[in-house]
């Protein structure tokens, strides 16, 4: 006779160490699936609401180059407002790379303020009023940029990040594949 502690062989339920099994491999499962992966960030087109200088809706990808720095920014930020000259310098100087391009992110900014800073070319900046499309790549501080090379993103830079330093932007040029013109990418890497 079965008393009522005991489970009766007829009832079909599972006993509490096949229970323990299940839970501990559906918990291994949602890891698996969950668990931020330690490697190369892609960055791909990002959900999220982004605008252009008219306030249209605006989309990254089309705006990424084989190389691309995408820097998160305010016109708001002590430390963004130092660091834009050097970037506008480095676009010059890199002004004539197809495969290279600098987008400007601008957070929780206005039009009005970025033009009053950037004058003209701030028709080339796309804005996150909301923070969305920063927070969906890890951005929760200003200034932040990541350097993209075919999607992948193979450094990011927080806070201000001196651009005119000649081992940063001959790491540029590598990943543009200029190794081999010595005298150019001498050129391009130094201030």
């Amino acid at each position: 006779m079965n008393s009522a502690a005991e489970p009766s062989e007829k009832s079909g339920g599972l006993g509490l160490p096949a229970k323990l099994v299940l839970g501990g491999l559906a918990l291994c499962v949602l890891a698996a699936l969950f668990w931020p992966s330690g490697g190369t960030t892609t960055f791909r087109e990002p959900g999220g609401f982004l605008v252009d200088s008219h306030g249209r809706p605006a989309k990254l990808g089309p705006q990424l180059a084989p190389v691309s720095l995408v820097h998160f920014w305010a016109s708001w930020c002590p430390p963004c407002i130092k660091e834009i000259p050097d970037l506008q310098k480095l676009s010059r100087d890199f002004g004539d790379k197809k495969g290279f391009a600098i987008v400007m992110v601008a957070v929780e900014d206005t039009t009005e303020k970025v033009r009053g800073f950037l004058g003209t070319g701030a028709d080339m900046v796309l804005y996150d009023p909301n923070w969305d499309v920063a927070k969906r790549y890890g951005t929760d501080k200003l200034p932040e940029t990541y350097l993209v090379v075919r999607g992948v993103v193979v450094q990011k830079f927080v806070g201000q990040t001196d651009w005119n330093n000649p081992e940063l932007r001959a790491k540029i040029v590598s990943y543009l594949g200029e190794q081999g013109d010595a005298t150019r990418t001498a050129d391009l890497a130094s201030p």
